[in-house]
């Protein structure tokens, strides 16, 4: 009998797959059509990152970049030390983004809570597609529109502030240094309110009915029920979208901050995106452009281990 279980514990591990090879198998289908997408994003994400060797050489276009001279960490010292221009674009980029952040992610989710108290649907339908229709415009045009209401001269806004005498000229909103965050603030907000919104209407009509049911059984009013039961259902949600937000708080969209920064609100405007294209591809620096966006990459990385970390030890929920 010793012998027979000896020979049957040295063949059972031949005979059983390993569970990861089962777990492969059952979704070999999704894996193979996940692969494209893996594909494409090896190709135009990670192969780009070989490119990081510009920023320790004298590269100069027409140049082979592994045949030009090396010159050790000098981009990362003149970034950092020789200029005083990353505490600036540090303060400007952390400073947009975090306050879109917060201000998007709250108000989306209070937008999302009242169009789901809404008991017309027709009506509910009318607002949802409204408030999405912005995400959907390109920065040209919503810049187009809101110079057409925000503009100091012939901005229609300024116009009839101008006219009804609530102010002497027109507001400067587009150019001067002091609204540049509001400015943006409030952008941000118009394009991705809608988008946002319908992330947590997903999450609201993921929660189970019967807890309302019975809410409403024990007297429950409404406010009751959004705050014992919706915030805590959604929160999760909230969670999420907040630690997949806080690796991207240093990238910036590059085209909105093209068309909204202009020579006299630069300083408060100029972010990472605009300050690599701007030593990069307008000056040719290559290697200095490179090493900023080496920073702006590892500092985003360690920002999101921060954030998961955080929302880990304080809300218990964590991507890894």
């Amino acid at each position: 009998m010793a012998d027979l279980a000896a020979e049957s514990q040295v063949f059972k591990p031949q005979n059983k797959k390993s569970s990861l090879e089962i777990i492969l198998y059952k979704q070999r289908q999704l894996l193979l059509m996940l692969l494209p997408t893996l594909l494409v994003l090896a190709l135009f994400t990670y192969k780009p990152i070989i490119g990081w060797v510009i920023a320790f050489k004298d590269y100069r276009v027409g140049k082979s970049m592994w045949k030009s001279e090396w010159t050790g960490i000098a981009s990362f010292i003149e970034f950092f030390i020789d200029s005083t221009d990353a505490l600036d674009v540090l303060r400007n980029t952390l400073v947009i983004n975090i306050g879109a952040l917060v201000i998007n992610l709250t108000c989306a989710l209070i937008f999302a809570i009242l169009l789901n108290e809404l008991k017309n649907k027709y009506f509910k339908s009318i607002v949802q597609t409204f408030s999405l229709f912005p995400f959907f415009i390109s920065w040209v045009i919503g810049y187009s529109l809101i110079y057409i209401f925000l503009s100091s001269n012939s901005g229609l806004i300024n116009m009839m502030l101008v006219k009804y005498e609530f102010v002497e000229q027109g507001i400067n909103v587009l150019g001067d240094p002091k609204y540049s965050w509001v400015l943006m603030f409030g952008v941000n907000l118009w394009k991705s309110l809608g988008y946002n919104a319908i992330i947590f209407l997903a999450a609201i009509a993921g929660i189970d009915h019967q807890m309302y049911e019975a809410a409403d059984m024990d007297g429950a009013g409404r406010f009751s029920k959004i705050r014992h039961i919706t915030l805590p259902c959604i929160m999760p949600t909230l969670v999420v979208l907040l630690i997949l937000n806080s690796g991207m708080l240093l990238n910036s969209n590059f085209e909105q901050f093209y068309l909204f920064t202009n020579p006299t609100n630069v300083a408060t405007m100029q972010v990472f995106d605009m300050y690599i294209y701007e030593f990069g591809l307008k000056l040719g620096r290559f290697p200095y452009a490179t090493a900023v966006s080496i920073v702006k990459t590892i500092v985003s990385i360690l920002m999101l281990i921060l954030v998961n970390y955080i929302c880990k030890r304080l809300a218990n929920r964590s991507l890894f």
